[in-house]
C-alpha cells in the first residue's frame, strides 16, 4: 500500500497513540479524518476534525457521509477502566466492551463497504500484547481485547475477497495519558505510529510492536503454565 496516496480516519486522534498515527499518516502525505467525541481537542493542522463517538451508532453513520473517501480505518479509540471482571462496576465492563468490542466492529460494519467501494484498502485495529494476556485485576480490558482480537481474525477473513485487509497491532505500555498511572516500561507512542504505519505500508496482518508483547506471543506455545507461572507455586 502506497500511504501517501491513502485516505484516512482515526478513532481517538486527539490524544496519546491516536494523534500519533494520525500525525505520521500526514507526514507521509495522507489525507487524515480524525475523530474524536469533541473535534474541538483535535490539534492536528491539516488533518480533518471529525466528530466521532464509536460507541453511539449515529455518529458512526454520520462519519460515514462526511469520510465518504476512506480507504483506511485506523481502530484506535479505546477505553480502560482497571475494571474487575468479579468485582468491578458492570457499567465499567460494558464500556470496555462496547468501546473495544462493538464500536470497533460498529466501525468496520460501516467504513468496509466505504474502502470496497473505492478500490480497497486496509483496517488497522490497536489491540494489546493483553489480548493474550491477564494481569487478573483489571481483566475486563483484557477480555474486551481478546474480544477485538478475535474479531480481527474472524473479519480478516470475510474482507480479504473484498481487497479490504485487515491488521491487527499488538503493543504493551506506552506513555500516553491512559498510562500515566501505571508503574511499568513504557514504549513511545511516536515511534510505535511510525511502526504501525510501516507494517501497514508493507501489507503485514500482524504487527508485534514491541519486546513484551512479542514474549507474551511466544508463550502462548506453552499454554497456562508459560503464561500465568503463578498458578503451579506452591
Amino acid at each position: 500500500m502506497n500511504i501517501s496516496k491513502q485516505v484516512a480516519i482515526v478513532s481517538g486522534a486527539n490524544r496519546g497513540l491516536g494523534k500519533e498515527l494520525a500525525l505520521e499518516l500526514l507526514a507521509r502525505g495522507t489525507k487524515v479524518y480524525a475523530g474524536a467525541r469533541n473535534p474541538e481537542s483535535i490539534d492536528l493542522p491539516g488533518a480533518i476534525p471529525l466528530q466521532l463517538d464509536i460507541t453511539d451508532s449515529q455518529s458512526v453513520m454520520a462519519a460515514v457521509e462526511v469520510a465518504s473517501d476512506v480507504t483506511l480505518l485506523i481502530n484506535n479509540a479505546g477505553s480502560a477502566t482497571g475494571a474487575s471482571l468479579l468485582t468491578g462496576e458492570l457499567n465499567d465492563i460494558h464500556l470496555e466492551f462496547n468501546t473495544h468490542v462493538f464500536g470497533t466492529l460498529s466501525m468496520i460494519r460501516a467504513f468496509a463497504p466505504v474502502i470496497e467501494k473505492n478500490g480497497g484498502g486496509s483496517i488497522l485495529n490497536i489491540l494489546s500484547a493483553l489480548s493474550w494476556l491477564s494481569l487478573g485485576n483489571s481483566g475486563a480490558y483484557s477480555a474486551a481485547k481478546s474480544a477485538q482480537w478475535g474479531i480481527t481474525n474472524a473479519l480478516r477473513l470475510e474482507l480479504a475477497p473484498k481487497n479490504v485487509s485487515v491488521a491487527g497491532l499488538h503493543v504493551a505500555f506506552m506513555d500516553t495519558d491512559m498510562t500515566a498511572g501505571i508503574d511499568a516500561p513504557k514504549t513511545s507512542p511516536t515511534d510505535i505510529a511510525k511502526i504501525a504505519i510501516d507494517s501497514i505500508e508493507a501489507d503485514l496482518y500482524e504487527i508485534i510492536a514491541d519486546d513484551t508483547s512479542r514474549n507474551v506471543q511466544q508463550g502462548l506455545a506453552g499454554g497456562v503454565a508459560a503464561l500465568y507461572p503463578q498458578l503451579f507455586q506452591k
